[in-house]
């Protein structure tokens, strides 16, 4: 039976373990700016690493970018509060790897384009790359906040440390290192940092599931608790998570998330070939894969070991996300440096996901919103000197916004939602342009506007109910029978004096019922078809446009135009064969 209320703090080599990760981070970045062979001086080595990156260390930065702190908290704790349903999202990873590496990514990899958004410019105007740009630096800026705040958080828990002293502490580091080392400091520390996440998890695993009484021991007290579900095939939309929602709902916001991507983009274009860059996504899955499972599985383990004494109904922690860091501290504390090592790995996913977000924005903010509107260009000195400014800009303001965050803890709970609202329409305008020759700038620009105010209309909708009381999801039931019998006695008595008041059924809006991990597809395709109508109602028809800018799997539908040699790789959107 698990200890109560047995909580102690970092010891010194947990906090060498954590220092070593932030000094080694720091180290990096001073090496690529400094000492490495080719300097950080031009746009295409700050940016793009001067193409010349390799497969490991990218494919490290991806896993590490795309792992945050509220994925290594979070997901263990859904699996505790909901079951194991959302494991189910890796029933559509593969499909999403193939989709975006031979539909979206060879039209980037032809173009050869420093920001995703040039392809907005270059296929439609610079009207929808504004909206593109603007879209993306949106949902980064309510992103990376949230990131930190959550690491930030479970180190302050097991620290006792104040988190107004910790968080600007090491995004400082953070900021230093983007800085200094653009993308190549970037990518390398996100490999030690993805080196530290996966040793942090796995020693958790092996402990959590010694400290339970093995795997078979695990797996029973989840099914006793009814914990353990993975086909729930229920067709209705409306229920949180069944099979269908979070495969079919998680294959639209991953393809979102690593196919138009500023950030997924970046780095695939920083390979040699496009081979390589194919190689890198497939290894991206095969680590995403791993390391969601192990949150999953974390999650299993945490409910066996407490399944007799909650500690969130016993008051020793206030909510799910605090599920981890309590366990790693019950289970780990009488290991030096463990503790030290698994805040290491939490803190490591938060500052690569806040790195490359960094680093993305600038690359989008230069080349979108500053370099177009040059009167003469600016000199590779010049124009590196004014991206570092701009990572230390949004960096602080980032920085700011998590203080913001600390008083906004419903975002917290709607991250999922939220993003939806930028990403859905991105999605849709991008796979517009790329899959629809007939489109044009006004399908495109009023598809994406509507999009957006309709998934921002569901998802704002459906948190300010939830907020209310009025929506609610069903949690997994959780038991104190094991918990000390005073404090049950207390307990039981609090409870049959207090006076139980139901809240009367209300109506819900239906749309508001609709499981959020539907948003993004809801968003996609909505802007995918309001564009398409409005193209056609404005003549999307007869626009000279080059086949690079479509994707490879609709080249088969396209004629060249015949009127010269020299045209044969421009198509007409109304020549279809």
């Amino acid at each position: 039976m698990p200890p109560e209320d047995v909580y102690t703090y970092f010891d010194i080599f947990d906090y060498i373990v954590f220092a070593a990760m932030l000094i080694v981070s720091s180290l990096i970045g001073v090496y690529f700016a400094f000492f490495a062979k080719v300097k950080q001086d031009t746009t295409s080595e700050y940016l793009m690493g001067g193409k010349t990156m390799g497969i490991f260390p990218i494919s490290m930065s991806l896993i590490a970018s795309y792992i945050s702190g509220i994925s290594v908290l979070g997901i263990p704790a859904e699996m505790y509060t909901y079951g194991s349903q959302f494991w189910m999202v890796l029933a559509s990873e593969a499909l999403v790897s193939l989709t975006m590496a031979y539909c979206y990514l060879p039209v980037f990899y032809k173009l050869q384009i420093t920001s995703s958004y040039e392809y907005l410019n270059l296929r439609f105007n610079q009207t929808v790359r504004l909206l593109g740009s603007v879209l993306f630096l949106t949902k980064m800026m309510l992103y990376i906040p949230i990131v930190i705040y959550v690491p930030a958080l479970a180190f302050s828990q097991v620290t006792g440390i104040n988190l107004h002293l910790i968080t600007p502490a090491v995004c400082i580091v953070c900021i230093f290192y983007t800085t200094l080392g653009g993308l190549k400091a970037v990518v390398w520390t996100d490999t030690v940092q993805t080196v530290m996440m996966f040793a942090a998890l796995i020693a958790v695993v092996f402990m959590g599931i010694d400290s339970v009484g093995g795997l078979s021991e695990v797996w029973r007290r989840n099914e006793a608790g009814d914990r353990l579900e993975f086909f729930n095939f229920n067709w209705d939309p409306t229920i949180r998570h069944t099979f269908w929602t979070v495969s079919i709902g998680n294959y639209f916001s991953w393809l979102a998330s690593c196919s138009i991507n500023q950030a997924m983009v970046q780095r695939c274009l920083a390979m040699p070939t496009l081979k390589s860059a194919r190689i890198t996504v497939a290894i991206l899955v095969i680590g995403i894969t791993a390391l969601v499972s192990m949150c999953c599985y974390i999650g299993l383990v945490i409910y066996a070991y407490y399944y007799k004494c909650d500690p969130i109904t016993r008051g020793s922690i206030h909510k799910s996300d605090q599920l981890l860091p309590y366990f790693v501290m019950h289970i780990a504390s009488s290991m030096p440096g463990l503790p030290g090592l698994f805040v290491s790995g939490v803190f490591s996913a938060a500052l690569s996901s806040m790195s490359t977000g960094l680093n993305s924005m600038t690359g989008v903010i230069f080349e979108d919103l500053i370099k177009p509107r040059m009167k003469k260009p600016l000199t590779e000195a010049q124009a590196s000197f004014l991206m570092k400014v701009i990572v230390v800009i949004i960096g602080s303001i980032c920085v700011a916004l998590v203080f913001v965050v600390e008083k906004m803890g419903a975002l917290i709970q709607a991250t999922g939602s939220l993003s939806a609202i930028t990403a859905g329409p991105l999605l849709g305008i991008f796979s517009l342009g790329m899959f629809f020759p007939n489109a044009n700038a006004k399908g495109a620009l009023i598809g994406g506007l509507v999009s957006g105010s309709l998934v921002g209309w569901i998802s704002v909708g459906t948190q300010m109910k939830m907020a209310q009381g009025v929506i609610k999801f069903p949690q997994k039931f959780v038991s104190i029978e094991g918990c000390n019998a005073n404090w049950v006695a207390e307990y039981l008595s609090l409870t049959l004096a207090a006076e139980v008041t139901e809240r009367p059924e209300e109506a819900v809006f239906g749309l508001y019922r609709l499981s959020y991990m539907y948003y993004t597809m809801v968003g996609a395709v909505t802007a995918i078809v309001v564009g398409f109508v409005v193209s056609l109602l404005t003549g999307g028809g007869g626009k000279r446009i080059h086949r690079d800018l479509l994707s490879p799997v609709v080249h088969g539908f396209l004629k060249p135009e015949s009127a010269a040699e020299d045209d044969k790789d421009i198509v007409m959107t109304d020549n279809l064969m």
